[in-house]
């Protein structure tokens, strides 16, 4: 289902000035603190009328200044999960979910409380009341709450910023699940480069309140002019893989990319299934030969494109291997022994142990309508 926004707000001395169209399943609005994500995911959800603009889910009209129409919030069957899972406190687990059915249209109603139950993995939880739960439960309460509302789009609003590590690596994988198996339209603001990375298939990059750039998650995430805005830190290449085997006596997964075979640890997941790898360009480091007798096992043959710098003595490097882009980043003086150019030809090497729980998970393939969870 298709998300076209085009819209015009001010707040004081802020203005948001927005325009983008996805049709991916999880669409990340990715920005700094201050770029106006929360305000557009707030004029989407109907808690704040544009002064300007046009949205549409869909064959449905949300917004439509010119045409002086504007969906109230609850007629727009958009689900909506805050940093804090905001679940009311003397209610139960399963009474705070079934307080999501009563939003629910019965003619439109999709999916039951057993199966969001069973998405989320929440079946013991359900005769407790909140204070009792954890952050990353809590976060599964709330968003079980939004399901069962049957939304036409899921708005989740830095849903994991509260959390600590540990918690945010037990809730990514229900998040997969849920924008894999409901086929359910996602909008997800977040300023983490891991989890854009790890769950977009398409970002709206905003800066200061304007897109500065939209599309897929590995050409944004790709483009050295985008550093600034992205993050040079964390900055990295997002890859689709797929599983070709196992070596069970070293406990890693083999993997195939356009590039070449990877070397990961271990993944229990089948042979065949897509999986989607982050490798952070400082993980990177080149060669003008290929390396023999060293300890890294990935060695990938690879073509520069591009050169970029900074005022400091950090060169990021654009790389094509096999049609996949890939990133590395080194010194002035490395970028002048090695004789980096475009077009020159030479091989990228990252360890194995460089690919974390946060860099590699399962690909989410393809799009679609809403329908059954």
């Amino acid at each position: 289902m298709s998300l076209s926004v085009d819209l015009r707000h001010s707040q004081g001395s802020f203005t948001l000035d927005a325009r983008f169209e996805s049709a991916g399943t999880l669409t990340a609005l990715f920005g700094r603190s201050g770029s106006g994500k929360t305000t557009l995911v707030n004029i989407v959800a109907g808690l704040i009328r544009p002064n300007r603009g046009r949205v549409v889910i869909g064959d449905q009209v949300l917004v439509d200044t010119e045409r002086g129409l504007f969906l109230p919030a609850h007629r727009r069957r958009v689900g909506y999960v805050f940093q804090e899972g905001r679940l009311f406190p003397h209610l139960t687990v399963q009474q705070n979910l079934l307080y999501g059915r009563w939003f629910a249209p019965r003619a439109g109603r999709h999916g039951s409380l057993e199966s969001v139950v069973d998405l989320l993995g929440i079946a013991a939880l359900l005769e407790r009341r909140p204070a009792l739960l954890s952050g990353g439960e809590k976060q599964r309460v709330a968003i079980g709450r939004a399901l069962l509302a049957s939304p036409r789009l899921l708005l989740m609003d830095e849903p994991l910023a509260a959390l600590d590590e540990g918690r945010k690596a037990e809730i990514l994988p229900y998040i997969e699940r849920l924008r894999d198996e409901t086929r359910i339209p996602i909008l997800y603001v977040s300023h983490a480069v891991g989890e854009v990375a790890r769950l977009a298939q398409t970002v709206v990059l905003l800066n200061e309140g304007k897109v500065a750039a939209a599309g897929e998650t590995a050409e944004i995430m790709g483009r050295l002019d985008l550093f600034p805005m992205t993050g040079r830190a964390e900055a990295g290449a997002v890859l689709e893989s797929r599983i070709e085997g196992q070596e069970e006596a070293y406990g890693l997964t083999v993997l195939r990319a356009a590039g070449g075979v990877l070397r990961v640890p271990r993944i229990d997941l089948a042979v065949g299934t897509p999986v989607r790898i982050r490798i952070r360009a400082r993980d990177v480091m080149l060669a003008l030969e290929k390396p023999v007798g060293i300890s890294a096992l990935n060695i990938l043959p690879a073509t520069v494109t591009e050169l970029r710098s900074g005022d400091g003595p950090i060169v990021d490097v654009r790389l094509d291997c096999g049609g996949d882009a890939l990133l590395a980043r080194v010194t002035r003086r490395s970028v002048e022994v090695l004789g980096l150019r475009p077009g020159l030809a030479l091989y990228a090497v990252v360890k194995s142990v460089a690919f974390d729980r946060r860099s590699v998970a399962p690909g989410g393939e393809g799009g679609g309508d809403a329908g059954d969870v």
